[in-house]
């Protein structure tokens, strides 16, 4: 019987995967535990929708990090922060204040966990931030703190 993998199945298939397997296994097993469906031409439809829905929003993602990098590529951005003795900042500047900064100047929206910082920037001085757009997208941008 030709049936359609819903979930993994260690040994036997990968969701997603059209498989022939033994008549038995399939009624006793894998159709009664919801593992798998029989693979019907509706079905087969089924699947191969939802597998180009899928890469359709992979294109999707890929282009707009494409879209990101273009924007992001060569600028700096400016960030004020306070400092006491010895040009010491009161804190640090994160990541999240970089993505804000990056945010708010250049108009791209960041996750501040895709933002990697060179150091720990504790004072005031030019810094490079590497930004993780998307898998084998990435652009490093200068930061600026100043005092503000």
């Amino acid at each position: 019987m030709k049936v359609i993998y819903l979930q993994d199945v260690k040994g036997s298939g990968k969701k997603g995967e059209t498989k022939n397997v033994a008549d038995g296994y399939a009624r006793n097993m894998l159709l009664p535990k919801g593992l798998a469906v029989e693979a019907t031409p509706e079905n087969l439809n089924k699947l191969k929708g939802q597998q180009d829905s899928a890469q359709h929003k992979i294109d999707m993602d890929i282009r707009a990090a494409k879209e990101s990098a273009e924007k992001l590529k060569g600028k700096k951005v400016i960030i004020k922060a306070k400092a006491g003795a010895n040009d010491r900042l009161f804190g640090s500047v994160t990541a999240g204040n970089v993505a804000d900064a990056v945010s708010e100047q250049l108009g791209v929206k960041l996750d501040k966990k895709k933002i990697t910082l060179s150091t720990d920037i504790k004072n005031f001085g030019s810094y490079t931030a590497a930004i993780k757009l998307y898998n084998g997208i990435s652009e490093t941008i200068d930061v600026e703190v100043v005092e503000g």
